[in-house]
């Protein structure tokens, strides 16, 4: 089912305060074993406010996808969505690992769907208020989020602030 092989890639310590949960790794992350390693991880990053040293601390930092491994590519030429069975089997024990947790950011809709249940990404983003303090709601940071945020300018202006001072509240918590 995984065309490439399981090779889980995730970032985990008891510590973390902030926990990244996207949908699966990408091809690259499947390659070097780091998730996030790709231009995708650049624009996450960016929106953080993170340098690279920050988010890869994983004394503060947990990314924990709906998948561990590379699901392959769909037939629309993007990832394949995650395998539905991975995340049941494993991620609740995993969040149990992490009794500092403050704040979760999901990343995508496969991550908000997971936790919220079937609804459309941009307005849980665009409400990401009535989440927090415990979730914040964000676009995935593929290439086609530069066409989302072409489309969404209020994303820029008026959440990617607060999602940086969500942030620096959660670590200084």
């Amino acid at each position: 089912m995984l065309p490439l092989g399981p090779r889980p890639i995730f970032q985990l310590s008891p510590t973390a305060k902030l926990l990244v949960a996207s949908q699966a790794p990408g091809s690259k992350a499947h390659g070097s074993g780091v998730p996030f390693s790709d231009a995708s991880g650049d624009r996450l990053r960016e929106w953080m406010g993170f340098s690279e040293a920050e988010f890869y601390d994983p004394a503060n930092v947990a990314i924990l996808p709906m998948a561990l491994c590379y699901p392959g590519r769909a037939n629309s030429g993007g990832d394949a969505p995650p395998r539905p069975e991975c995340a049941p089997l494993w991620r609740e024990r995993l969040i149990g690992e992490l009794p500092m947790l403050r704040l979760t950011l999901l990343v995508g809709s496969y991550a908000q769907n997971h936790v919220f249940g079937p609804g459309p990404m941009t307005e849980r983003v665009r409400r990401y208020r009535e989440f927090l303090p415990r979730y914040f709601p964000l676009p995935h940071p593929s290439w086609r989020s530069a066409i989302w945020m072409k489309r969404n300018p209020w994303f820029q202006s008026d959440v990617l602030p607060v999602l940086r001072s969500e942030i620096r509240q959660a670590l200084a918590d």
